[in-house]
């Protein structure tokens, strides 16, 4: 079949959208009709160079649709299956996945790295030749073919948009603060960057029952916003962020601090804004091969301790269906999260006004 895709054909291009064609899934993959896709800054790191990844590769990992046929030997999911996908999936056997890691499931991180499907292969191509699969997915796609694994089943009543956030903006911004930090009630938390992550963070500090949740952006347009999703205060960033937030935490520095960025400069920010005794939890992806400077001596002095986050410390299996509730429930604002909403054929504006800072979090949606 044919499927209308996002496709990245080298670093610093523009994003082209390409007919290509989709092999039928073989055994434990099924074949997805994608009905939204969140725009994310992941992706980015493939056009602008700071992640490699081979190329030509279709983009999109944080997508969620219509399950629409299986593959031979399929067994936890049916035709007609609404479902997130999750781009961490887990062998559910190796010594992370049996140490309740699977987040950090080592199984299929070198097929994810090298864009192709378990077998080795890629299900898309164009003109005969192999496109790869962005995170094992490649969701700005009508359809996708993606193992077993990357598929959860969510309530059909969440909407498609929702439901793509989740596998990846909601699922490492909550699960920063909840799984990874395990924020306390009446605790301070500061939450530098005001992105799809940050803004889920804010919904994850409220939820935990945070008392202060500061956040620090360079976009002061996002303010509103960050105060109507649960934030008690918005400090611009720049050199008087780290001073206003201590006056706003009694002059200590916030109990709990969240970089949601990946940019070095943040990841030190977020250190000097903690407390002595505070936690700093890292979840933005930062480009590979930088470095970041967190001297062992405060470190130390101050007893600070520094934790990586990476998709938010999730049990996808468990953590999806859990947000998808609590949204129903009215608990967690995800709908709030989303700025704007594009056709395929737009996502290089999409992605310009990403980078520009005047969305939190864009979707593309699909034809239904």
């Amino acid at each position: 079949m044919q499927t209308r895709t996002a496709v990245l054909h080298r670093v610093g291009a523009p994003i082209a959208v390409e007919t290509l064609d989709l092999a039928a899934p073989r055994t434990g993959e099924v074949l997805v009709r994608i009905h939204a896709a969140g725009v994310c800054h992941s992706d980015w790191h493939l056009v602008s160079g700071a992640t490699q990844h081979p190329l030509p590769a279709a983009l999109g990992h944080e997508g969620a649709g219509e399950v629409i046929a299986l593959g031979p030997g399929v067994t936890r999911l049916n035709v007609g299956d609404h479902v997130s996908l999750n781009w961490a999936p887990a062998c559910g056997t190796c010594f992370y996945c049996l140490h309740d890691s699977p987040n950090l499931c080592d199984a299929y991180l070198d097929p994810i790295w090298a864009g192709v499907m378990l077998d080795g292969e890629t299900r898309y191509a164009l003109r005969g030749q192999p496109v790869y699969h962005y995170c094992g997915l490649g969701c700005f796609s009508d359809y996708v073919v993606v193992p077993e694994q990357s598929c959860v089943r969510l309530d059909p009543r969440v909407p498609a948009a929702v439901a793509a956030l989740i596998g990846c903006a909601v699922t490492t911004g909550v699960g920063a603060v909840l799984n990874t930090a395990q924020v306390k009630p009446g605790s301070s938390v500061a939450i530098f960057g005001a992105g799809g992550v940050g803004m889920s963070m804010v919904l994850g500090a409220k939820l935990a029952g945070a008392a202060r949740i500061i956040v620090v952006d360079r976009a002061p347009a996002k303010a509103d916003q960050a105060l109507h999703l649960g934030a008690t205060h918005f400090v611009p960033a720049g050199d008087d962020a780290i001073g206003e937030i201590r006056a706003l935490t009694n002059g200590r520095g916030a109990d709990y601090s969240f970089e949601a960025v990946g940019l070095p400069a943040v990841q030190e920010a977020c250190l000097a804004a903690a407390r002595p005794g505070g936690v700093i939890v890292l979840a933005g992806l930062a480009p590979m091969g930088s470095s970041t400077n967190l001297p062992g001596a405060v470190l130390t002095r101050q007893e600070k301790t520094v934790k990586g986050s990476y998709y938010g410390s999730a049990h996808p299996q468990r953590d999806f269906p859990l947000y998808a509730s609590l949204y129903l429930d009215g608990l967690l604002d995800l709908e709030g999260l989303i700025t704007r909403r594009y056709r395929l054929e737009e996502i290089n504006a999409a992605y310009a006004e990403m980078l520009a800072g005047q969305v939190v979090r864009s979707v593309i949606e699909f034809e239904a």
